[in-house]
């Protein structure tokens, strides 16, 4: 088993699992895909990378940082090496965070950035949205996944009413990432984390 905690299931006791959605920008909705190479591939097809990674080691649930980091430094370092990234951090937001709805609200509009969005999630989950040539891209993203959102690819994110996400981001300037929002309320079409 990879990461700090099992997966979680839902409530018929199915391990939950990535999903990868594609809309037209109406809202309708073209295919699933819930294979992971085949999401992988998918996605790989319009620039964007999604992989399945695993720590060197178990985890406790209350594993540090450092420790998180270190559990994937592999990886990691691949990735740094492969695309210039020059930091990574370590982030968690839990449904007793008193700041959740606010945390949620500032994602959930389209927006762009300069540099590439990379997030890698420890434990938990998270729904990207990817507006590219035409279709939209739900990406239902489970532990042990890693999104790699191109610069300038305008997109949202939804992390449900009750986050409860663990996720290790990285970074090529010192910046981090700056959301420039697009001004579209194309975001208020498309299934939310809880009815995706």
């Amino acid at each position: 088993m990879t990461g700090i905690l099992p997966s979680k299931t839902t409530s018929v006791g199915k391990a939950a699992m990535s999903v990868l959605k594609i809309f037209g920008e109406s809202g309708t909705e073209v295919r699933t895909v819930r294979e992971h190479d085949a999401i992988a591939s998918t996605l790989h097809g319009v620039g964007v990378r999604f992989e399945k990674w695993e720590a060197a080691k178990k985890l406790p649930a209350d594993a540090s940082d450092e420790d998180i980091l270190s559990a994937y430094r592999t990886s990691i370092d691949r990735l740094k090496a492969e695309s210039g990234f020059q930091s990574e951090d370590v982030i968690a937001v839990t449904p007793n965070n008193p700041k959740k709805e606010e945390l949620r609200k500032k994602f959930l509009d389209e927006h762009v950035h300069a540099d590439y969005e990379v997030r890698f999630f420890v434990s938990g989950s998270g729904l990207f949205y990817l507006r590219i040539n035409g279709r939209v891209y739900g990406v239902l993203c489970e532990q042990g996944d890693l999104i790699s959102v191109p610069a300038n690819v305008k997109h949202w994110f939804d992390m449900g009413e009750e986050p409860d996400l663990k996720c290790i981001r990285l970074f090529t300037t010192p910046d981090g990432w700056v959301a420039k929002f697009t001004g579209d309320r194309i975001a208020k079409e498309f299934p939310t984390f809880e009815e995706f």
